[in-house]
């Protein structure tokens, strides 16, 4: 049957990604003839405005065979503004092909693909495209690929297996012992990212593409069949009749023509039949029975289902890096209805999540966000094709987006007559580009998960604006850190009530910055030019890099803000006489330059917006009374713990005289809480939530008041920790025994100089009769859980039975475990930080050792003088 690898093509416009395209499909024999771009009869270029542009705008696959391998390539689109189709190609990749101009070398464009392929781990394949044309250095462009992309290895070089062994320490081991690396040996470098070959020809010509092909069959790595029925969705289109296609690739198991098939829908079951299994080659396709793992196809049936969805046991595809950074109203001809075409336009979003369309209740008209002013052209075909109308578009402004400075709690309640609901969540800061991110802190004993899970849902369902602007909201983390049901009176719609106020009482709170989009630049100008051009630049806002000369030219790099940028290639074009070039790619959100005049110009009024309320509602007396955001604080119910500003306090002295670590008496009580969290443990009746639930989310931003003194308990997940520790992991994959000896006498060290309790976690779980065990291994607790029982299971119960008395901390880099123990009350510190922690102990510790030696080498000379003198 053969392998099934699924492999994207990805380039810089104009690198020759859709001629490389037809080289392969036409080498390989899927093809008799050979298609050209310029010729308007590419095989993937089947769309009248592709084949008019020259350019692929829509994501296609075609179906090849090398010897046993089955191919599925997907052609995805190079234009900058058509990047969200070719990412969200990314997530059902094997491997990927970039090409690169062998005449341009790596471009801006080039640059973002990268981080894109880092992001999403796809292993890569990379072919320089154009070597024929004059210019073209290939010493030169191997050096600027290395400097970009380090592990990059010229497959064609007769050092190819030692350049590639110096790219693992491993493999680097096992080249000195044999004086080779063998195709597994290279197939699990380039799997691992670590290798990324490079290949040198002309797909015009057919240079080179023989011996690419070859080596893709050899080195691709699939993915492994995950057994259970899995796939993931990655786009939606239609056909000539206007059937809705689900494309998806199937990452376990079996699919078969009329499954059934359920999946959630804005946390809404839905369960519709998989009818049709499309099998596509270019615009053909094949009906098929069965689709077995590492297949793709187009299915139709389904209604409702979106890019990114996960199917069965599938995991669902990461958010979207890439963003649409404009926004245009759209005019609709006279006679058409807004209310009536809006619908009908969402088929469109459908098939392009990154085309996104707003009404705007206020001023009663529809706007459209993208990514550039081409997808604007693209968009008013599709539109004229599709439904008939002429449309046009209004000027284009800025899709501006809103964050927070500092942490901030906001709180909603929502009590009407027989409702009832509060949320409270810590509103943190994040990352540029991470936008909304949410978890938990709260227990399942004071807030139900499926009251928990729909916070999320209602976090998760919509954009929240932004009080500067009304602009979205993006790059904050959002923690539940307390929250409340009635058990009679609570219904659905309350928490997103609940969830939507809090977080607008929050905003209203915080300190507020104003985001807007920067574009990467790479821009050639004439030498005459370049001052004007770096003095257009800094005046916009924008950084420039030093000027680097590239022949007759001067090349300028750096970033700017898409507002002076997105107009700039015309005035470019004037003043250097049509011998200025520039290239510009999404870079992502700054902080804006011009913030007050922005603000001022939307003139938008937070306080008056009644579709967005941040005020609370209270049952008062059989009736409501709603409270305005500022005194809303005070009539909570829930208190979270939570406290900005406040010192720590003191800890309060131990209740009883510490024992040494390793005494009969800590034996016995470390046993009676290990079989207690063996037992049934039943499930907390409904109660008022505790103050405080945790110490701290992190002490250099606020601190929460500590509750808890005496011994300190510091339980360690013993795998986690040894596979986040490079040199644990790397004597793990040797030895796993001799690795959990070595973090014991780690931790035995630590132990003694910090003064703690250690406790040691392992899983053991998967031992069949395994009953669990506890043991003292120099002086640490080492336990070993019982059969079914994961260290994370134990680490949870044993901080719930121990924080009651102790002050307790995790090391743990498990994400969903750090969220538990939190809601437990007990401090997290993660993988890393811990070990950085234990490496300063050490230095320590060699230091008091150092001191000792000192001291008795001091005392041996004093002793020596002292008895010559006698």
């Amino acid at each position: 049957m053969g392998r099934h690898i699924v492999v994207g093509i990805l380039a810089h416009v104009d690198a020759g990604k859709t001629t490389l395209s037809e080289a392969l499909l036409y080498s390989a024999g899927a093809k008799r003839t050979l298609g050209r771009v310029d010729h308007g009869d590419a095989f993937l270029d089947t769309d009248a405005l592709e084949r008019g542009r020259g350019i692929t705008i829509f994501g296609k696959t075609a179906l090849f065979s090398v010897k046993d391998t089955h191919f599925t390539l997907l052609d995805t689109p190079g234009h900058v503004d058509f990047s969200a189709e070719m990412e969200r190609a990314l997530s059902v990749l094997d491997c990927a092909i970039l090409v690169i101009s062998g005449a341009d070398g790596v471009q801006s464009h080039t640059r973002t693909l990268l981080r894109l392929l880092e992001r999403y781990h796809i292993p890569t394949f990379v072919f320089v495209n154009k070597m024929d044309l004059a210019g073209a250095d290939r010493a030169a462009l191997m050096a600027q690929l290395a400097e970009t992309l380090p592990g990059c290895v010229d497959f064609a070089s007769p050092d190819r297996d030692e350049n590639a062994a110096m790219c693992d320490e491993s493999a680097l081991e096992r080249f000195l012992e044999s004086g080779g690396l063998d195709d597994a040996a290279l197939t699990k470098l380039i799997r691992g990212r670590k290798l990324f070959p490079v290949f040198f020809g002309s797909a015009l010509k057919l240079r080179g593409v023989d011996a690419f092909l070859d080596a893709l069959a050899a080195y691709a790595p699939a993915a492994e069949d995950g057994g259970a029925f899995g796939a993931r969705v990655f786009k939606i289109s239609r056909d000539a009749q206007g059937a809705r296609l689900t494309w998806l690739r199937v990452t376990g198991g079996t699919l078969r023509a009329k499954q059934p098939l359920s999946y959630a829908v804005n946390g809404e079951a839905c369960e519709e039949k998989a009818d049709q299994l499309r099998l596509y080659s270019g615009e053909r396709f094949t009906p098929a029975d069965t689709l077995t793992a590492g297949m793709v196809a187009a299915v139709t049936g389904l209604t409702r289902t979106r890019p990114g969805q996960a199917l069965g046991a599938a995991a669902e595809a990461e958010q979207p890096l890439l963003e649409p950074v404009l926004t245009y109203r759209l005019l609709l001809p006279e006679g058409v209805d807004p209310h009536a075409a809006l619908p009908r336009l969402r088929e469109l979003e459908d098939e392009d999540p990154m085309l996104q369309l707003v009404w705007d209740e206020h001023l009663r008209e529809i706007h459209v966000r993208l990514m550039g002013p081409i997808q604007l052209e693209i968009l008013q075909r599709l539109i004229a094709d599709r439904f008939g109308w002429d449309v046009a578009f209004g000027t284009g402004n800025i899709v501006y987006r809103e964050t927070i400075a500092a942490p901030v709690l906001g709180m909603g309640h929502f009590e009407p007559l027989r409702h009832y609901a509060e949320v409270q969540l810590l509103m943190e800061p994040g990352e540029r580009g991470s936008g909304v991110r949410a978890a938990s802190a709260v227990s399942t004993d004071d807030l139900a998960l499926n009251w928990q899970r729909l916070i999320f849902t209602h976090i998760f369902e919509r954009e929240h604006p932004g009080v500067l602007t009304g602009s979205p909201l993006t790059d904050v983390k959002l923690t539940l850190v307390a929250g409340r049901a009635h058990l009679k009176h609570t219904e659905g719609g309350d928490f997103r009530q609940a969830t939507y106020r809090a977080i607008r009482q929050g905003l209203m709170q915080a300190e507020s910055v104003l985001l807007e989009p920067y574009y990467d630049f790479r821009m050639e100008v004439p030498p005459e030019n370049v001052g004007r051009a770096m003095t257009d630049m800094q005046g916009m806002g924008g950084t420039v890099d030093a000027p680097e000369t590239e022949g007759d030219h001067t090349l300028l790099t750096g970033y700017a803000p898409v507002a002076g940028l997105r107009d700039y290639a015309q005035a470019l074009a004037v003043y250097t006489r049509g011998a200025g070039r520039l290239s510009c790619t999404l870079r992502g959100y700054e902080p804006c330059g011009n913030a007050d005049a922005v603000i001022a110009a939307v003139g938008y009024d937070a306080e008056r917006d009644a579709e967005n309320p941040a005020s609370s509602v209270f049952c008062d007396h059989g009736g409501s009374i709603t409270v305005p955001w500022n005194e809303a604080g005070a009539m909570m119910h829930c208190d979270s713990g939570v406290r900005f500003g406040a010192p720590p306090p003191e800890e309060a002295p131990a209740p009883r005289q510490r024992r040494e670590a390793g005494s009969y008496e800590d034996d016995k009580e470390l046993q009676s809480i290990f079989e207690r969290t063996y037992g049934k443990v039943e499930r907390k009746a409904f109660e008022p939530a505790k103050s405080p639930a945790r110490k701290s989310l992190d002490d250099r931003k606020y601190n929460v008041d500590l509750q808890l003194g005496g011994t300190e308990y510091l339980l360690v997940d013993g795998y986690n920790v040894i596979f986040a520790w490079d040199e644990l992991n790397r004597l793990a994959a040797q030895d796993i025994a001799a690795a959990r000896a070595a973090l014991t006498s780690v931790l035995s060290n630590y132990q003694g100089f910090r003064k703690c309790v250690v406790i040691l976690v392992f899983d053991a779980y998967k031992v069949k009769g395994n009953p669990g065990s506890v043991e003292t291994v120099d002086g640490v607790k080492v336990v070993y859980t019982k059969e079914a029982q994961t260290a994370d299971a134990y680490i949870e119960r044993a901080t719930y039975e121990l924080r009651k008395e102790r002050r307790v901390r995790v090391a743990t880099s498990d994400n969903l475990e750090q969220v538990i123990i939190l809601g437990h009350g007990a401090q997290r510190i993660s993988a890393a930080a811990f070990h950085a922690e234990v490496q300063a102990a050490e230095g320590e510790i060699g230091k008091l050792i150092e001191r000792y030696n000192e001291r008795n080498r001091l005392q041996n000379k004093l002793g020596s003088i002292a008895k010559i003198k006698e």
